[in-house]
């Protein structure tokens, strides 16, 4: 009865993800019963393309990414509140209506031409808003916008060095990096080593994200990129719906952990609309959302084991696969610094069997049968104690004061999903 359980749970929510999954594919979104076309998101603008305008259109529903994330369950223990997150890429908008009052910049870097900056930051720790179910992963976090390219959107190793520099220095406890650069520099290496030095945790894209052109024949050959490859580094992969790598994505051998990256919806630099993107950038901005949960429910953790808490939290596959609910209330005495996983060879990922789902249907059976046991031992065994004259020993009181109560979180957002609705 137990498997058969969660066989169901696994197949119900496997339908729901493939229906989302189905609609992000063709660059749409279902919203209140229609299909609402949203734009896609560009990496970098032509020297001629006009700067984002922002989007009109709003996606109302859930997206795949945050049901496979489980989001709404991890949203009433954690809301990254205390912690900054220092997002090195194309700038964020301090006008994005999603992020309001929580952007601080270096120098220009509150002005985004491109989007792409807002975006990730929009998937790092974007409010709720009403109407809309989509939110970032820590929504109470603080953004630190930091360019990591020039204001179309093209990135060198000093700029991305730079910006890294400048989020340590600005008081980021997490940096995410976007670009993924073939060559590494002396002062890439140092900009790394500085964040170390400051317990600041860096996450990067693994690979170049995807080209929009590419086919199953485009497939480059493995490779490291940086500075996702360097050593403390937390590098991120991007996976689909159902846990495949994108055709003709970049691949590499040495990524720590894989997260949703492929048709994925977030904001604008301007007005409450949403977007399309994908890119293993994108992945890495769910990853810095979860460490900043992370951080903000177990400060006492150096940035070395929350990236190693993120990893043994994961669910289990060649790259593991992120899990926020299960790395927030969970902790890793001890944990050491991150592996990047080198094993030689490109990284393939299989499909996702719901392993995820199943494993959580058992824990209710299990814990119910539990129960049950206890109960009828209790039915059996302690009558007949009494009928032998036994009582229960009272425990004796140990010196030392009373244990310390746990506060209980406040939720972030409302509804269903923690967010509003509708």
């Amino acid at each position: 009865m137990t498997t058969t359980h969660g066989k169901a749970v696994a197949t119900g929510l496997a339908l729901l993800l493939t229906a989302a999954a189905s609609a992000i594919g063709t660059g749409s979104a279902s919203a209140a019963g229609s299909t609402v076309q949203l734009p896609v998101l560009a990496a970098r603008l032509d020297a001629d393309a006009a700067c984002a305008a922002g989007s009109d259109r709003r996606a109302t529903d859930v997206p795949w990414e945050q049901v496979s994330l489980q989001l709404s369950r991890t949203w009433p223990f954690a809301s990254g509140a205390g912690v900054t997150v220092g997002v090195v890429d194309t700038g964020v908008s301090s006008a994005a209506p999603a992020l309001k009052g929580r952007v601080t910049a270096v120098g220009d870097a509150g002005t985004d031409c491109v989007g792409h900056g807002t975006f990730v930051a929009g998937l790092v720790g974007a409010a709720v808003a009403d109407g809309v179910r989509f939110a970032g992963v820590a929504q109470q976090a603080r953004i630190l916008a930091v360019r990591g390219s020039d204001a179309r959107g093209a990135v060198t190793a000093e700029r991305v060095a730079d910006g890294i520099r400048a989020a340590v220095n600005g008081g980021a406890k997490v940096v995410t990096v976007s670009a993924a650069l073939a060559g590494n520099t002396p002062t890439l290496r140092s900009a790394v080593a500085l964040a170390a030095k400051k317990d600041v945790l860096v996450i990067a894209a693994a690979v170049p994200d995807t080209p929009a052109t590419a086919t199953s024949t485009d497939t480059p050959p493995a490779r490291d990129y940086y500075p996702a490859a360097d050593d403390g580094v937390l590098s991120v992969l991007d996976v689909d719906v159902s846990g495949k790598r994108p055709t003709g994505a970049y691949t590499t051998s040495s990524a720590s952990i894989a997260a949703p990256g492929d048709g994925v919806v977030g904001i604008g630099p301007k007005k409450a609309g949403h977007y399309i993107g994908s890119g293993a950038s994108l992945a890495a901005g769910f990853v810095a959302g979860a460490a900043a949960l992370v951080r903000s429910v177990h400060p006492d953790l150096t940035a070395p084991q929350t990236a190693a808490l993120l990893r043994s939290s994961a669910y289990p596959a060649d790259v593991p696969r992120l899990d926020p609910y299960a790395a927030v209330t969970s902790v890793l005495a001890g944990a050491a610094a991150p592996s990047r996983g080198d094993s030689g060879t490109p990284v393939h990922l299989p499909e996702d069997k719901a392993a995820g789902p199943l494993r959580r249907a058992l824990w209710p059976a299990s814990a119910g049968l539990a129960v049950i046991i206890a109960v009828v031992w209790l039915g059996l065994i302690l009558p007949r104690g009494r009928r032998l004259g036994w009582r229960p020993s009272k425990p004796e009181r140990t010196a030392g004061p009373e244990p310390e109560g746990v506060e209980s979180p406040v939720p972030v957002g409302t509804g269903a999903q923690g967010t509003s609705e509708s």
